[in-house]
């Protein structure tokens, strides 16, 4: 997959993921993006790890594997920035 790929594949994943979980992110699109590509990675290590393929291209599997993982990295952003409020 080229980087554009990952861009768009992180974008995808990170604002499905953005949608999945609760609570109030005041992060925007840019920050979106990146824990979205970032997810995706998380996700295709945790996928490779269970034995199953990773992400391999912009298809539906590789959406839910980006999706699963962008999930578990806006969690982990929630936990580190939790106490941090913008005015």
């Amino acid at each position: 997959m080229g980087i554009i790929s990952w861009i768009l594949l992180g974008l995808v994943a990170g604002a499905i993921a953005k949608a999945l979980t609760p609570g109030r992110d005041p992060q925007g699109c840019i920050i979106t993006m990146v824990i979205g590509v970032v997810g995706a990675l998380i996700g295709g290590y945790i996928a490779k790890f269970l034995g199953w393929n990773g992400v391999s291209g912009f298809n539906l599997y590789s959406v839910l594997i980006a999706t699963g993982g962008a999930v578990v990295a806006l969690l982990i952003w929630g936990a580190l920035s939790g106490g941090r409020r913008r005015y």
